[in-house]
């Protein structure tokens, strides 16, 4: 069979998978979801089979204790952020008016003069600023909320996923042995070169970010609720989640943050001196210790590369989007880089002197 045509027949294959992906994307979340727990927890299946255990008994083990802990953290966190939620929400229009009236202060002092204009010139855009912004947070709100009843309810999120992630964890190993014995003869080495490679990325990636995530997410958490600030734990929880996307997580925790510490302590500025620095100890830990030791260079995903398929992704296909961006991402760049390497080889990049040796020149011309 020509490349041509090996071409044309895998361009339409992966064109098939798109269009599927995105005519199911409504109800493909409790299986992406169940397949990326079930993929992140299989090494720790075959340690246990390594100790004696079946398959079935290592996947039994990890399914139960791993319920049983979301169960613990459930009980224990879901009350304290409810309250610290419903807290946000109840105080959420006064700090919008302490917001504007800092904002008028500062327009009507230095900052209008620079800027010529005048008091009511800068209440009327300010006032509109804060009221277009309210009604693009309500409004990302409410699609995000309508977004999720279409996506799949929460039950059958719940329900779902821990089945279908038992099932694929059980049989794991044979489905990748099964994909294994379906791969084209004439290109099997290769095949199998790129997806250890793809899986290095992804389990040097996925993997050592959970684990950043997790300790980041403690670290602000406690952090937070230590030095006082109200809403400390749901706003250090959350910047430790999104801290899964390189530096957003701690941006824009580090912003939500400082400014209810503002609306909070001020003019105490050292208390919010000690929440920023709760920021920087937790970024000088993941920068130097985490990172480095969890997930390195070596998975040769840049941060903007990180970003911009995460983003690219949930446009185009919601939360699974998002959930399916990471492994997409990895794939490309592990494909990338192979496509240079034999680009680099060929004839296109080497051009004719790879051939033949060249002639020497004629210096007494």
């Amino acid at each position: 069979m020509s490349i041509q045509r090996q071409a044309i027949i895998w361009a339409v294959v992966i064109t098939v998978f798109v269009l599927m992906l995105w005519l199911l994307k409504g109800i493909l979340l409790p299986f992406v979801a169940g397949m990326a727990i079930a993929y992140f927890l299989d090494p720790l299946a075959d340690k246990l089979e390594d100790y004696g255990l079946s398959r079935m008994a290592a996947t039994a083990t990890i399914t139960i204790s791993f319920l049983l802990v979301a169960i613990v953290l459930a009980v224990v966190l879901v009350p304290v952020l409810y309250n610290q939620l419903i807290a946000l929400i109840e105080v959420f229009p006064s700090l919008i008016q302490r917001g504007q009236d800092w904002l008028l202060a500062i327009g009507n002092g230095r900052l209008g003069q620079l800027l010529g204009v005048h008091g009511p010139d800068v209440e009327q855009a300010i006032s509109e600023r804060l009221v277009g912004s309210l009604d693009w947070v309500v409004n990302l709100m409410t699609s995000l909320g309508l977004q999720g009843l279409q996506l799949v309810g929460l039950i059958s999120l719940i329900v779902v996923t821990p089945v279908v992630a038992f099932y694929l964890l059980l049989d794991w190993d044979r489905m990748v042995e099964k994909v294994d014995a379906l791969l084209p003869r004439d290109h099997r080495d290769t095949i199998r070169s790129l997806a250890v490679d793809i899986n290095t990325v992804l389990a040097g990636f996925i993997r050592g970010q959970v684990i950043v995530c997790l300790v980041l997410g403690l670290i602000y958490a406690v952090g937070l609720t230590l030095v006082g600030l109200k809403f400390g734990l749901i706003v250090g929880i959350l910047a430790g989640i999104i801290s899964f996307i390189p530096y957003l997580g701690t941006i824009l925790g580090f912003i939500v943050g400082v400014a209810l510490a503002l609306f909070q302590f001020a003019p105490d500025y050292i208390q919010v001196g000690f929440v920023v620095a709760v920021f920087a100890v937790g970024q000088f830990i993941e920068g130097n210790f985490l990172s480095p030791k969890l997930v390195g260079d070596r998975v040769g995903l840049h941060p903007v590369w990180v970003m911009f398929a995460i983003f690219a992704f949930a446009a185009l296909f919601g939360f699974v989007g998002a959930l399916l961006a990471l492994p997409v991402a990895a794939a490309l760049g592990v494909l990338a880089r192979f496509g240079i390497a034999q680009y680099r080889k060929s004839q296109l990049y080497l051009g004719s002197a790879s051939g033949a040796a060249v002639p020497p020149r004629d210096t007494d011309s």
